[in-house]
């Protein structure tokens, strides 16, 4: 089994590839600094939300994987998600990605970790 990265430093570069590249990121909630799950809520200039999370495949390596509902009727709705989430996992970290291929930067970020 290989070392993990911190889950801190992980969001930390995502959110610097994102803001490099011209896209918005910030945190909406912090975790655990080491060992925290991280939530990823994708959007698309504002609109069409989706969600991912940092998971383990079959091989026993990082991957990322959809969460959630696949649409939200209402705008409300992300929100009150990840907050029912996050109220089951307080060391859960949820970042919000605003950039076109936005599922690509987090996957790249958080498999290639």
């Amino acid at each position: 089994m290989s070392a993990r990265l911190a889950s801190g430093l992980i969001v930390n570069a995502l959110i610097r590839r994102v803001n490099a590249e011209g896209g918005s990121a910030m945190v909406l909630a912090k975790g655990d600094a080491e060992a925290g799950a991280i939530l990823v809520l994708a959007l698309d200039r504002g609109i069409d939300p989706r969600v991912f999370e940092r998971g383990i495949g079959p091989d026993g390596k990082a991957t990322l994987v959809r969460s959630g509902p696949l649409q939200f009727d209402d705008p409300g709705a992300v929100g009150d998600y990840w907050q029912r989430r996050r109220s089951r996992d307080p060391d859960l970290w949820v970042l919000e990605l605003d950039i076109a291929s936005a599922e690509r930067f987090a996957a790249e970020t958080i498999i290639g970790a």
